[in-house]
C-alpha cells in the first residue's frame, strides 16, 4: 500500500517551527501541509477580512483558542449552530491567503482547524457560496486560485495514474467503509433517511435499475466501464448476461476477479486492465457508474463517441453520473481545487447541461433522466460514519492522521455538496440518435 499525495513543495518561510508548520506532520508525505506557503502580511490581512466578512453573517460560531474569552458569536447565529474551532488562525488564514480553498483544506488536515458539526459547516459554505465574498472581490479570484496541473490531463497514461492515485490506495482501506457489497457509488434508497442495514439493498436497488435502463438480461452483451469492485458485473451475470467490464485499477481488478470468481459467475464475465477508448466490438448494452467524473472535460467527447461507436443497433447505456450547476462546473473546470489535489486528480463533475450536450454531439440521446441527490448525501453520512469509527483500523494499514483527517474532510465535504444542492447525481438512460460515428479520439 502506497500513499501517494502531490509531489509539490511549498517554502518554509522561517526557521520558526510555528512558521515552518508542523512538525508532527510527515513532510517528505504532505509538503504543503507540513510547511506554510509563501503569503505576505497584506494578502494574509486581505484573506482574514474576506473570511471575516463572509462568516459573520452565517448561523455558526467561531472560537479562536487563542482568546482568552473563547467563542465569538456571529450576529445571526441560532443554537444549536456548527462551531468553527480555529486553533491556529494565523495559520488559517494564511494558507487560505495563499491558496484559497485549497489551503482551507490543507489547514484542516494539518489540524489548525475543527468543527463540532463538520457537515454542517461545510453545507452552510456551500449552500452561501455565490454570496461569501463580496461582488468587487470576485475579479480578483485569480489571484487565489491555481491552473490545473498538465500532469493531471487524462490522457491514456495520465489517466492510469490518475485512477491509481484513489483507487490503488488499498482495498483494504475501502472495505473498512463501503458495504459488504464494495459499490463505491450512490445507493438509491427507499426512504430517507436511511438506516446503516438499508446500505446493501440500496445498492442492488440502485445497479438494478441501472440494468434495467439498459434491458440487460439473458443473452445481453453488456460492456461495463469502470469495474469498480465486480459487484454490478456479477449482478449482470445473474441476469444470464455475458459481461465485459474495464477499469485502470489493477487493485480493483485483481479483487474484482476473485469476487467474481467466489460468485460462480468467471464464465460469464470478463475483467480487463483497458482504458475505454481502447474497447473494441459493439454490445448490446453499455453501463458506466460514476465514472464520467474521471474522464475530464477535454475528453468527454473522447468518452460519448466511444459509447456511441460501442453500442450495437437497437442498444442502451445507462449511466449514473454526478452533476453541478453549469456555471459552477464552468469555474471549477478553469480551477486546480483541494478535490483535484488530493483526492480526484484530473476529474470534472458535469452539468446536465454538459451531459446533454455531449452526448447529442455524439449521436445520443438521453430517453430518462432523474436524480438522487439526497440519497448520495445519505451514502456518503453512512460511509463517513463507517470510515470514523473504523478510525484505528484505518491507522493499523498504515495511514497517518493527515491522511484519516483529509480523508473524514473529503467524505464530509462531498455530503455537504448535496445536503446543500450544489451537487447531484443523476441516472440517464441514452440511445442511438443517428448513425455510429468512427473510432475513438
Amino acid at each position: 500500500m502506497t500513499i501517494s499525495p502531490p509531489s509539490t513543495q511549498s517554502p518554509c518561510v522561517s526557521t520558526r517551527t510555528t512558521a515552518c508548520g508542523h512538525p508532527h506532520v510527515d513532510a517528505a508525505l504532505w509538503p504543503d501541509v507540513a510547511r506554510l506557503p509563501r503569503a505576505s502580511a497584506l494578502r494574509t490581512a486581505v484573506a482574514r477580512r474576506i473570511v471575516e466578512h463572509a462568516l459573520s453573517g452565517l448561523p455558526l460560531r467561531i472560537r479562536d483558542v487563542g482568546r482568552s474569552h473563547g467563542a465569538i458569536p456571529s450576529p445571526v447565529e441560532r443554537d444549536p449552530v456548527p462551531t468553527l474551532t480555529l486553533h491556529a488562525p494565523a495559520a488559517f488564514h494564511r494558507r487560505i491567503g495563499a491558496d484559497g480553498l485549497i489551503g482551507f483544506g490543507e489547514s484542516y488536515m494539518a489540524g489548525e482547524w475543527d468543527s463540532d458539526d463538520l457537515v454542517g459547516l461545510l453545507t452552510l459554505l456551500a449552500s452561501h457560496v455565490d454570496d461569501l465574498v463580496p461582488a468587487p472581490l470576485r475579479r480578483l479570484r485569480g489571484a487565489w486560485v491555481h491552473r490545473r496541473p498538465a500532469r493531471d490531463r487524462n490522457t491514456p497514461d495520465g489517466a492510469r495514474d490518475n485512477i491509481r492515485r484513489h483507487y490503488d490506495l488499498s482495498n483494504e482501506l475501502f472495505a473498512l467503509f463501503l458495504d459488504p457489497t464494495l459499490t463505491y457509488s450512490s445507493a438509491v434508497f427507499d426512504g430517507l433517511p436511511a438506516r446503516p442495514d438499508d446500505l446493501t439493498r440500496a445498492q442492488h436497488r440502485k445497479i438494478d435499475r441501472l440494468l434495467d435502463l439498459a434491458a440487460v438480461g439473458p443473452g445481453t452483451r453488456l460492456l461495463e466501464i469502470g469495474t469498480g469492485w465486480g459487484e454490478l458485473a456479477v449482478r449482470a451475470a445473474r441476469r444470464g448476461a455475458e459481461v465485459l467490464t474495464v477499469t485502470l485499477s489493477s487493485e480493483q481488478r485483481d479483487l474484482a476477479v476473485r469476487r467474481i470468481d467466489a460468485a460462480g459467475m468467471s464464465d460469464r464475465v470478463t475483467v480487463e486492465l483497458r482504458d475505454y477508448r481502447h474497447v473494441e466490438g459493439r454490445f448490446d448494452a453499455v453501463v458506466s457508474v460514476e465514472m464520467i467524473e474521471a474522464v475530464g472535460a477535454e475528453y468527454w467527447p473522447a468518452y460519448f463517441s466511444a459509447l456511441r461507436r460501442l453500442l450495437a443497433p437497437g442498444g442502451s447505456a445507462a449511466l449514473q453520473a454526478i452533476t453541478m450547476p453549469h456555471e459552477r462546473m464552468l469555474a471549477t473546470a478553469r480551477t486546480h481545487t483541494w478535490i483535484s489535489k488530493y483526492i480526484f486528480p484530473g476529474g470534472l463533475i458535469p452539468s446536465p447541461e454538459a451531459m446533454a450536450r455531449e452526448s447529442a454531439a455524439a449521436g445520443l440521446r438521453i430517453t430518462d433522466d432523474t436524480g438522487y441527490g439526497g440519497h448520495y448525501a445519505e451514502t456518503l453520512r453512512l460511509w463517513r460514519e463507517n470510515f470514523l469509527r473504523e478510525s484505528e483500523a484505518v491507522t493499523d494499514l498504515g495511514f497517518d492522521r493527515v491522511f484519516r483527517r483529509m480523508w473524514e474532510l473529503y467524505l464530509a465535504y462531498s455530503e455537504a455538496g448535496f445536503r446543500a444542492g450544489y451537487l447531484d447525481v443523476r441516472q440517464y438512460r441514452l440511445v442511438a440518435d443517428g448513425p455510429a460515428p468512427g473510432g475513438p479520439r
